[in-house]
């Protein structure tokens, strides 16, 4: 006998969001949970098949691609190319936007995703994650222009990423709150699991690449000790690799994650358009912040679809902290 009460995405949104269920956002969001129902059986089963590896192909970011992303890429072009909810698609496996096919009426959204974010671990069977944020046109005249891609974080509509781990979960926000929800195998169907999601106030984590504390600046160091040494109440490292399953540790338990930048590359190496300000919407959604290390990532209008970005994400004061460290750095160069 089942005693507590099932919420489906479709429920939920009835229930509690009744003035997004009516429109073309929760089909959208609809569209993002049947391209990760089909992602999630191919991941599943990628020890099983040929689609482990590299494609023989290199992305625009200069990254080989591995099968699993192009599969990925082409899942949610085409479970989303036809419907006439959106104008414009962008992937980081595109070097360019992906206009909506001529034969297919447009809409009035944009989506922005990275179709399979930290694959380079799919090999060694590690959790990986799909991000993804939405936008409305600027001109419902002319829908699909690259400008309407080139919008900063803070004009977002909607944002979300799949987790493809032990278990496979959405979590997304509409403005209202974040939301989780995980993927029953057997019911082929995502139930609600964790409903308005809140950063902890006492974080547990931190999460950066201490093998790259070499090419960090001082200031960075400085706040890395301060994490380890100094931070009330203390925490503990961890670090997977992987940003979605990064963020989604820090995001239930508390802490910070971090891609910062370098001095070979001030840009550092995290994509803004569909990779920072989707998960800093996110976070602040869940009462946490994201900031380049200045200012918040939400903040910066993209000059270009593909454009890098330092990253800090997770509990308000961890990612102020680090804005201060980094500050005192800039001041003293």
């Amino acid at each position: 006998m089942i005693n507590q009460k099932i919420v489906t995405i479709e429920r939920f949104l009835l229930d509690t969001q009744p003035e997004l269920a009516r429109g073309e956002l929760t089909s959208l969001l609809y569209e993002m949970a049947l391209a990760a129902k089909i992602i999630a059986a191919q991941t599943r089963r990628a020890g099983l098949i040929d689609i482990l590896g590299f494609a023989d192909n290199v992305n625009v970011q200069g990254e080989e691609q591995r099968k699993l992303d192009v599969y990925a890429d082409e899942v949610i072009f085409r479970v989303n190319c036809h419907t006439g909810r959106l104008c414009a698609m962008v992937s980081e496996e595109q070097e360019d936007m992906i206009s909506i096919p001529p034969e297919y009426p447009k809409g009035s959204y944009i989506l922005v995703f990275d179709p399979l974010d930290g694959s380079s671990n799919i090999d060694t069977n590690i959790s990986i994650g799909t991000i993804f944020g939405i936008y409305r046109t600027l001109d419902e005249k002319h829908p699909g222009r690259l400008e309407d891609c080139l919008q900063p974080g803070r004009n977002l509509v909607a944002a979300g990423y799949i987790l493809f781990g032990p278990s496979t979960m959405l979590v997304y926000s509409a403005g209202l709150g974040v939301h989780g929800f995980t993927l029953d195998p057997g019911w082929g169907e995502f139930i609600l699991t964790h409903e308005n999601i809140r950063i902890p106030e006492q974080p547990t984590y931190f999460s950066f690449n201490h093998a790259a504390a070499k090419h960090f600046t001082q200031g960075m160091n400085e706040y890395i000790e301060w994490l380890r040494n100094h931070c009330d109440p203390v925490l503990t490292q961890r670090y997977v690799g992987s940003m979605v399953a990064d963020f989604h540790r820090n995001l239930l338990h508390g802490g910070v994650f971090g891609y910062p930048a370098e001095p070979s590359k001030p840009d550092g190496k995290i994509r803004l358009l569909y990779e920072a300000a989707p998960l800093a919407f996110i976070a602040e959604q869940a009462g946490g912040y994201g900031s380049d290390g200045t200012q918040s990532l939400l903040n910066i209008k993209p000059a270009e679809i593909h454009q890098r970005v330092p990253v800090f994400i997770g509990n308000r004061f961890l990612v102020e902290k680090a804005e201060y460290f980094i500050s005192n750095y800039q001041k003293q160069n």
